[in-house]
């Protein structure tokens, strides 16, 4: 028996999350012996998983209106082919992981068009933690057939408004693993005894480089100054940032390193186990550091048209910007964002982090919430085995 799967999604995460359930599906696909191809938008991880990949969407994201404007034509090139290959080579399913904008209008049109192919939305927009104008919702319980849930408000939501909604966990659960000894650390890394990581994570889209990196940089240098065993490490998700990250290194003159991309998932485990604090953007990167017990510091910005449009025009309201601290419905991870993003205010807090045991304590109480909302292990084969079923 063959079966076809074709998989929508976009930016860095997505195409991890997307890569995550690639091989989660064939897998399960290979126990039924069962001949699965994969084909869709994303990613080098995809790819790597074997995904037959149609367009590279992990270069073309951005977050808010105003940066978003010059991908627009090529997002709507990519759908418009994306949606014609639908149409003419039919999957047994379509998935839709992330990615909200595009992938909501492939789900509206394809619904529209009355075309018979199932869609499951994997990982779906918060729209039980924010809300835009009149508190009206996308239209993703109109054209999805399934939804898989990761957070258990998630599926609330959903259920509350007539949706199919399975909850299968977060799929960061799969990911954690315990980390290596401090010392295993220190060699692998070649750090001597008395130095620790400041982690630097700034940026998965180029905006974010532009809005996110000096500051962090900045704070960076004041909190080497006065904790001078403070090494600076920056993983890199995407091979072309890394000089722009070098350069930062350079102008701000703070002491560190650059992880390449292809060293990144090799080394992290031992970046993790000698960290001390992060400094990071918003988003699954705040569930990772959580998940490994590390503090952090959460920055955001955008730029002053953005923020205008999105709070006097769209009325967007959001209590929290880290999914950590909006699943725990309270600031457990300290957030700056736009006006308060600043470098001193972050240097503030960072010494209070390092050097406050009730500090401290705050991010393990937190996170030990956090961990129990989050499912059990097994999120990612979970799903895939639904999704295999609901095709055989």
């Amino acid at each position: 028996m063959s079966k076809k799967i074709f998989i929508s999604t976009g930016e860095v995460s997505g195409d991890l999350h997307g890569s995550l359930l690639s091989k989660a599906l064939f897998d399960e696909a290979k126990k039924r012996h069962l001949d699965l191809e994969i084909c869709g938008l994303g990613g080098d991880r995809m790819k790597k998983e074997g995904v037959k990949i149609l367009q590279d969407t992990t270069s073309i994201s951005a977050i808010g209106i105003w940066e978003a404007l010059p991908l627009l034509l090529p997002t709507i090139r990519i759908q418009k082919r994306f949606y014609q290959l639908l149409k003419k080579y039919p999957p047994d399913c379509l998935i839709l992981i992330d990615y909200m904008g595009p992938n909501i209008k492939i789900g509206i049109k394809l619904k529209r068009s009355k075309t018979k192919i199932p869609i499951f939305y994997y990982i779906a927009p918060q729209e039980w933690a924010w809300r835009v104008g009149n508190n009206t919702t996308t239209n993703l319980i109109n054209f999805s057939d399934k939804i898989f849930a990761i957070f258990k408000q998630e599926a609330a939501f959903y259920k509350k408004r007539g949706g199919n909604v399975l909850w299968v966990g977060h799929p960061m659960i799969d990911l954690i693993k315990k980390l290596p000894l401090k010392k295993d650390a220190r060699k692998i890394l070649n750090l001597s005894p008395n130095e620790s990581i400041l982690l630097i994570m700034p940026a998965s889209r180029p905006q974010e480089l532009r809005y996110l990196l000096p500051t962090f940089m900045r704070t960076a240098r004041k909190l080497q100054q006065k904790y001078p065993t403070l090494v600076v490490y920056i993983p890199s998700c995407r091979t072309v940032f890394e000089e722009q990250f070098r350069k930062a290194f350079r102008k701000y003159q703070v002491k560190g390193k650059v992880i390449s991309q292809k060293d990144n998932a090799q080394l992290k485990p031992y970046i993790y186990s000698l960290t001390k604090i992060a400094l990071c953007k918003s988003g699954t990167v705040n569930m990772e550091l959580a998940l490994h017990g590390i503090p952090q510091i959460v920055g955001y910005r955008v730029s002053r048209i953005t923020a205008f449009i999105a709070r006097k025009i769209l009325n967007f309201k959001v209590k929290f910007i880290s999914p950590v601290n909006l699943l725990n419905n309270k600031l457990i991870i300290p957030e700056f964002v736009q006006r308060n993003f600043d470098e001193k205010k972050i240097f503030y807090k960072s010494c209070r982090v390092l050097e406050n045991k009730s500090e401290k304590l705050k991010f393990k109480n937190g996170y030990a919430s956090l961990k129990r909302e989050l499912g059990e292990e097994g999120v990612v084969s979970r799903t895939a085995k639904e999704i295999i079923n609901s095709i055989i």
